[in-house]
This record gives structure tokens, sequence and C-alpha cells, in this order.
């Protein structure tokens, strides 16, 4: 018997509902591969949190997190629930920083062509890698004087984040297609004339991995003419928040997008998606982007149990999403979020 803990946090919105629907994922991985087992236990964190304790990420709770095998979060955040200087609260962000998650995983893939809004059938199948330490994210504990005249940012890059984040890249492309895309904007700014250089340096030790560099510009419109001709994509934090977005929108949207922030010791598992307050509680919130990222997380723990609940995860989704017309509203359907998600719970089997 292989047991995992997992600390659940469902967090703001929309985040509960879908939550539900991968914790049910879970058990039924558990119940097609009875040698696994999951202990998951909630904890409140988010502007929920901060409405009830004062603080968004209980120092407690962060303490108590770090002690389980994963992280699975729902969405965090809510737009009236603020600080004085007027950001949102983004525990999720904390949390990556706080345990060092720098390897953030956007996979990107069609499980229909109804998906895209491409005028094209070709399979998308990509994944970007986002920084998720540094960047130009590294300046947001600073704070400015918004009646002064003027306000700054700065972008970091260090020689160690870097090279770790390339090696994820390469590592990752290595079990897939063998191309590795950086994108950047080494034609203007220094910061990332030094983070292609060091790019440069570690692609010389994957001598067995075509790469490319694009600058950011160029890759937003690429992604959107030819989207199939990439396999890993890397780049700085900023960049890889805003490029994921639009990923997502190629096949269907952000309910149809998975993510995790992996680190060397702890990682936690995601939808790419906000809390959509206004629909929340509705029972309309698509939950594949969470049940994916379930799978994921069974991806990354340690042993064959695991790695078969993923493998097996992974299928249910793409037989489910086969037929086009089992989908929520936000991609065209009518399901409800318990009803696709127990769909795809049926179809889990070893």
């Amino acid at each position: 018997m292989t047991s995992f803990r997992i600390a659940v946090l469902p967090g703001d919105g929309i985040g509960p509902d879908v939550t539900a629907e991968g914790v049910k994922a879970l058990r039924a991985v558990e119940q097609a591969i009875p040698s696994l087992r999951f202990q998951c236990d909630e904890f409140g964190v988010g502007a929920g949190e901060f409405l009830r304790s004062g603080n968004p990420l209980p120092d407690a709770t962060f303490e108590k997190c770090k002690s389980y095998d994963a992280i699975l979060l729902g969405a965090m955040g809510l737009p009236g629930v603020r600080w004085p200087d007027g950001k949102e609260m983004t525990p999720q962000i904390d949390l990556r920083e706080r345990l060092d998650l720098y390897c953030g995983l956007r996979p990107i893939k069609t499980y229909h062509p109804n998906d895209t809004p491409l005028k094209s059938d070709k399979p998308i199948d990509f994944v970007l890698i986002r920084e998720s330490t540094e960047g130009l994210f590294a300046a947001r504990h600073g704070s400015a004087d918004l009646n002064g005249d003027a306000a700054m940012d700065t972008m970091k890059i260090t020689r160690h984040g870097s090279v770790r984040l390339f090696h994820s890249a390469f590592r990752l492309a290595r079990k897939r297609r063998k191309k590795v895309t950086l994108v950047d904007k080494a034609n203007v700014l220094p910061s990332m004339a030094y983070f292609r250089t060091i790019f440069q340096d570690v692609a010389r030790e994957y001598p067995d991995v075509e790469t490319e560099a694009v600058y950011v510009d160029a890759a937003s419109l690429f992604l959107v003419r030819r989207p199939w001709d990439f396999d890993v994509m890397v780049t700085e934090n900023m960049f890889g928040d805003i490029l994921s977005d639009l990923a997502a929108g190629l096949v269907g949207g952000m309910g149809m997008a998975p993510s995790g922030d992996l680190g060397d010791q702890y990682a936690v598992f995601q939808p790419s998606h906000g809390t959509a307050p206004d629909i929340a509680g509705m029972g309309i919130a698509n939950p594949v982007a969470m049940i994916l990222s379930v799978a994921m997380m069974l991806d990354w723990l340690p042993g064959d149990g695991a790695h078969r609940g993923g493998e097996i995860l992974h299928r249910a989704v793409a037989e489910v999403l086969a037929d086009p017309s089992k989908r929520t509203p936000d991609v065209g359907g009518q399901m409800k979020t318990h009803e696709l998600g127990s769909l795809i719970a049926a179809a889990v089997r070893p």
C-alpha cells in the first residue's frame, strides 16, 4: 500500500467548486488502483481566509503544508479584497516564492478540434514553462506612490534561477519531441540578453535537443498562426503569465488549462484560471483544468503506482472530451461542473 498526504487549498470563488471534482477524480484513481491511497486535508487560504483571520496565508497553515507530499490548490483572490496599496492578495504567488517553486508547467493540448478558435484541425500539444520565482514579478514586493510622478519595477534575472529553469525545460523536451523554444526580448532588454546567453550555455549540454529563440512579440503571433510547431517553450515569469493565458485560449479557455509549480522539494498543482466570482457556486465552472492538474500531481509524485494513476486519469479525460458535447458552458456545452467531473471519474479504470 502506497499512501500520500495531500494538502487541499480550495480557496475562493469557483475554487471550492472545481476542487471538489479534483478530489472526486483522485478517489476514482484509488478505486482503480487499490494499492494507492490519498489522505486529503483541507486548509483555509485566500481572500476568504483573510476576511476570517486577517491573513490570506496563515503561518501555521503554511508550515503544515510543507509537511505534505503535494499541495492541490483551487483558485485564490477576490477583486474586492485588496491590500491598502491597491494590489490583490495573491497567496498562490507567496507559495511559489516561499517554497521555491521555480518551474511553472503549463501544458496546452486540444482534446477536440471544436475547442480551438483556430481554423485548423491540427492537434495542439505543447508545454509552456514559466520561471515562477523571479523575473518582473520580483518587483511585486515594492510599493509605488500612487500620487507621484513615476513608478518603476525592476526585472530580476539570476544565473542560478535561469540555469535550473533551462535544465528543467531540456529534461522535459527529451521526454517529448526534443525541441525547446526560448521566449525573450533580448533585442531590447539587457536582462533578456543575459537570459538568452545562459540558455545557449545550457543548450550545449543537450546536443540531441533542437533549440530556437523567439522574441515574445513574435511568439504571440506564432502561437496564433502555428501553435502545433511548438514542443516546450520556456520564458520569464511575466511573459509566461501572459502567454499561458493566450495559449489556453487556443484550446478552449482557462477551464481547459492545468498547471503545476515545481521545486526541488515541494510542488503545487492548480488550474490556471482565476476565481471567477461571477459564477461561483452556480455549478457551471469547468472542472477539467483542475482534474488535469490532479493528473499532473500524480505524474510528479514518486512511484509506479502514482504514475500509473496519472496515466489512467489523463486517459479518462481524453476519452470523455473526445465527445465535443461533453463540455461545460465556457466551451460551448451544457453540462454542470459536477456532471462533467462525475463523467470523467466514471471513465477512470485500470
